[in-house]
C-alpha cells in the first residue's frame, strides 16, 4: 500500500505514512479557469491505495476525491481506501422538513461507488450507527476518545466531563471510563447558532471540561459554558475532535468562560493539540487483507 494526499492534507498523510512505514507521495492539481479541477495520479501507483483528505468546506473537494480515486485506478490501483479525517454530509440522517435531501446517503452513496472502504474519525452517526451501511462494507467510523481521555488526563485532572447532547451519551461514557465523573445534556437546536441546553445534575467540584466532536458556530460550547458558570464552575475547557470553527466562533466560546479550546488534528487550526493519526494507523493495520508492514512498496 502507498499514501497519497492532496497538498491541503499533506501533513496528516505524513503522519499516517510514518506510522505504518508507507511511502507518501502528493497528487498534482490544477483549477481551471472556470472552476474545474483536474487531479493527477502519477504514471505507475501501488496496487493498493490510500488516499487523505480531510473533508471540511466539502462541496470542491468532494468532486476532487472523486476524480482521485477515478485517476488512481487508471494509474494501476486495483484498490483505494478513502481516509477523511473529518468526513461532512453525515449529520443530516433523516429528512427533517419537507422537500429536504437525504444528505447522508447522497453523499454516503458517492463514496460507496468510488472507494472500496473509507475511514475517518467520529463520523457524527445518530440514527444510523455504522458507517458501513453508508458509504460501503468495509468503512468505519473510528473513536476519538482515548486521546481525547490521555488529554484531559495531562491537562485538565480533577475535571469533570460535560457532553452538551444527551445523543453523545455513549461516547461520553467512552472517554470517562471508570475514572472520570461526567454529565450529559439534553440539546435542542433553534437555530444554526442557537441552541438550547438542559443540564442535569453535576458532579461535584469546580472544573469541568466540555467534550464536543464538531464546533462549527461555537454556540453549543458557549451555551454550555454559561451554564456551567451559573452552576458555580470556575474553571472550564473545550475539547472537539473536529475544528471547523465558523468566523467568530472562538470568540463566542471563550466571551462565554472557556479557559482553553483544543482539538484534534483531524483539521489543520491553531487549536490542535493531540493527534488521532495513530488510532487510524493501528485500524489500518488491523484491517484483514491489508500489509501495511510492508515496506519500501
Amino acid at each position: 500500500m502507498r499514501v497519497y494526499s492532496f497538498a491541503d492534507s499533506a501533513t496528516f498523510a505524513a503522519r499516517i505514512a510514518k506510522l505504518g512505514a508507507l511511502a507518501h507521495q502528493r497528487l498534482d492539481e490544477h483549477a481551471f479557469p472556470d472552476g474545474e479541477s483536474l487531479v493527477r495520479a502519477p504514471a505507475v501507483v501501488a496496487p493498493e491505495a490510500l488516499l487523505v483528505r480531510t473533508l471540511d468546506r466539502p462541496n470542491a473537494k468532494l468532486v476532487e476525491i472523486l476524480l482521485a480515486a477515478d485517476a488512481l485506478r487508471r494509474a494501476g490501483a486495483e484498490s483505494v481506501t478513502l481516509l477523511a479525517p473529518y468526513l461532512p454530509y453525515m449529520r443530516q440522517d433523516a429528512v427533517f422538513a419537507a422537500g429536504d435531501p437525504l444528505s447522508q446517503q447522497v453523499v454516503g452513496g458517492l463514496l460507496a461507488a468510488s472507494f472500496d472502504a473509507v475511514f475517518t474519525v467520529e463520523a457524527h452517526l445518530h440514527r444510523t450507527r455504522r458507517l458501513s451501511r453508508i458509504a460501503g462494507r468495509r468503512s468505519r467510523s473510528l473513536s476519538a476518545a482515548e486521546p481525547i481521555r490521555r488529554w484531559v488526563a495531562r491537562h485538565a485532572r480533577g475535571a469533570f466531563l460535560v457532553g452538551p447532547d444527551v445523543e453523545s451519551t455513549p461516547w461520553i461514557r467512552a472517554i470517562a471510563g471508570a475514572e472520570l465523573p461526567y454529565a450529559v445534556g439534553y440539546k435542542s437546536r433553534r437555530g444554526d447558532r442557537s441552541v438550547e441546553i438542559d443540564l442535569p445534575t453535576l458532579p461535584p467540584g469546580d472544573r469541568a471540561v466540555i467534550v464536543d466532536d464538531i464546533a462549527s458556530s461555537g454556540a453549543t460550547l458557549a451555551t454550555a459554558a454559561e451554564l456551567l458558570r451559573r452552576r458555580g464552575v470556575t474553571h472550564i475547557d473545550a475539547v472537539v475532535v473536529h475544528a471547523i470553527f465558523s468566523p467568530g466562533a472562538e470568540e463566542t466560546i471563550r466571551s462565554a468562560g472557556v479557559a482553553r479550546i483544543v482539538s484534534s488534528d483531524t483539521i489543520a487550526h491553531p487549536t490542535n493539540a493531540f493527534s488521532v493519526a495513530p488510532v487510524i494507523a493501528a485500524a489500518l493495520l488491523d484491517t484483514p487483507g491489508w500489509n501495511l508492514r510492508r515496506r519500501g512498496e
